[in-house]
């Protein structure tokens, strides 16, 4: 018996067919590019306050606190600072390059959380600056690889800090905390403004 024959498929359907693989295509392919310069500035100017706060307490888990406070503040400022440049740019922070790079950056900073958890009430709080720049460090530097050159580049600074910081007498971590989160943040921030713009 012969089969049935089908309707053709109209011409506009396969168009808008080929438009929306297009577009999902670039959007894959783009790079995260509302990495926020000024944002980025702010949360380093917050950090070199935080340095000095945290210098100034009297014990460990003042100074925790501090520091733990400034990661929170950090994470808010970042986030409003990409999420207005996202939107300047005509994009927003659900397209396909955000979410590479928000799951590329988020593990290590996670893994950061649950170590500080483990080894601040076991007495290893020493180490905690050092493991802080270097996953910080390492998601930055994953995350970037969707992003600007100077994202990886900061990471790898981050890295190299955290490792030197690793071997550092245990009374030099706060002020690495200082150089990492205050001055590299500040430094990359402008020129990441500067040439990127916002």
């Amino acid at each position: 018996m012969p089969s049935a024959s089908r309707q053709p498929v109209p011409i506009h359907e396969h168009a808008l067919d080929s438009l929306r693989y297009i577009r999902e295509t670039m959007e894959r392919a783009s790079s995260f590019t509302a990495v926020p310069g000024w944002g980025g500035a702010v949360m380093g100017a917050t950090a070199i306050v935080a340095a000095f706060l945290a210098a100034v307490q009297k014990d460990q888990q003042g100074w925790l606190s501090v520091w733990m406070t400034e990661a929170l503040v950090a994470v808010a400022i970042g986030l409003y600072a990409m999420h207005r440049k996202a939107v300047a740019a005509g994009s927003n922070l659900t397209a396909a390059p955000y979410r590479k790079f928000v799951m590329s950056f988020i593990p290590p900073l996670f893994a950061g959380a649950a170590l500080t958890f483990a080894l601040y009430p076991a007495g290893h709080a020493s180490m905690l600056p050092g493991i802080w720049l270097l996953l910080y460090g390492t998601g930055v530097m994953t995350g970037g690889a969707f992003s600007i050159r100077i994202v990886p580049a900061l990471g790898a600074c981050f890295i190299g800090l955290g490792a030197v910081c690793l071997f550092a007498p245990q009374s030099w971590g706060n002020w690495f905390l200082l150089a990492g989160f205050g001055v590299l943040h500040l430094v990359f921030g402008f020129v990441i403004a500067k040439r990127y713009g916002g």
